[in-house]
């Protein structure tokens, strides 16, 4: 049966997840300037994890129950912080932010189809359309960066942008299936300090991480994409989903390259032409379709 609308105060949620997300990439292009991209990374994981975590602590949020509950926190700290990251900072060594934007943005497209198998969440017709829509949307965005030519190792930034989207895409289903049984908080918390690890370890054969250059700008970054482009998004991002089935919550990610832009119009003096506004027409298109009975699925409660 069709699932219930999803209410405006989620709604509001996932607009302002998807603005704070569109506000971490110029937060990264400004941080890797005075620090190796897999030691920021690390840092910018590790300072989020800890904050959520202590704050659980503090307020006495459970822990995990069982194997089953742990593994699947594991299984979004590797795939959302560990890959993502990953995928995300080196990417930006290799592929213009253009190709990186329609790359990254067919993460819904693949969270609906593995979505379909392990929730049940079936799109209709009017919800596949929206997707569709959404993409070429970017695409359109996109466009004028994709003519321009690409850099030589433009294949490398393209695995690395896949291999954030499929660590996302993992991450999205399992988070869908713990909403609701496992704490936000500690959740994601966990889930930062265990996704750490590895870049931790990564960031440590590969790079100096003595290497930072400390100033007050770097620390303001590293503080505003932690606590508000990491460990705020991210208990926002779990709360929305004990609310509203993954596909539709998942749709508004194409809402990220239009904070993008705007944001660059308006603070780096960046201008819109043609395509790129036709773009956002149509994602806002695609976005609507979706939300608006584009999903099929047990009930939603709404909140």
């Amino acid at each position: 049966m069709r699932s219930k609308r999803v209410s405006v105060l989620t709604i509001a949620k996932i607009i302002l997840v998807m603005l704070l997300w569109a506000a971490c990439f110029p937060l990264i292009t400004a941080g890797i300037e005075y620090a190796p991209h897999l030691t920021f990374a690390a840092g910018r994981a590790l300072l989020a994890g800890l904050t959520l975590t202590a704050l659980a602590l503090v307020l006495r949020r459970p822990l995990p129950k069982g194997a089953g509950h742990w593994t699947m926190v594991a299984i979004v700290g590797f795939g959302a912080t560990a890959l993502g990251f990953l995928g995300m900072f080196h990417a930006a060594e290799f592929v213009s932010p253009g190709i990186a934007t329609v790359i990254a943005n067919t993460q819904p497209l693949l969270a609906a189809m593995l979505g379909s198998i392990v929730l049940k969440e079936r799109l209709t017709k009017l919800g596949m359309t929206g997707l569709i829509l959404g993409f070429v949307g970017i695409l359109s965005i996109a466009a004028p960066e994709l003519v321009s030519g690409g850099q030589k190792t433009y294949i490398v930034g393209i695995a690395y942008i896949m291999l954030a989207a499929l660590g996302i895409t993992v991450s999205n289903v399992v988070i869908k299936r713990i909403a609701g049984k496992i704490d936000a908080l500690m959740a994601m918390g966990l889930q930062m300090l265990i996704g750490g690890v590895p870049l931790v370890l990564i960031a440590w054969a590969t790079e100096d991480p003595a290497s930072i250059r400390w100033s007050f700008t770097f620390v303001a970054v590293l503080i505003a994409l932690s606590l508000f482009g990491t460990a705020l998004v991210y208990w926002l991002w779990f709360s929305v989903l004990e609310k509203a089935p993954l596909n539709r919550a998942n749709a508004f990610s194409f809402l990220i390259p239009i904070f993008g832009l705007t944001i660059g119009a308006l603070f780096f003096d960046e201008t819109l032409g043609w395509s790129q506004l036709g773009g956002i027409a149509l994602a806002i298109l695609g976005v609507s379709l979706v939300t608006r009975d584009g999903t099929k699925s047990a009930a939603v409660i709404d909140g």
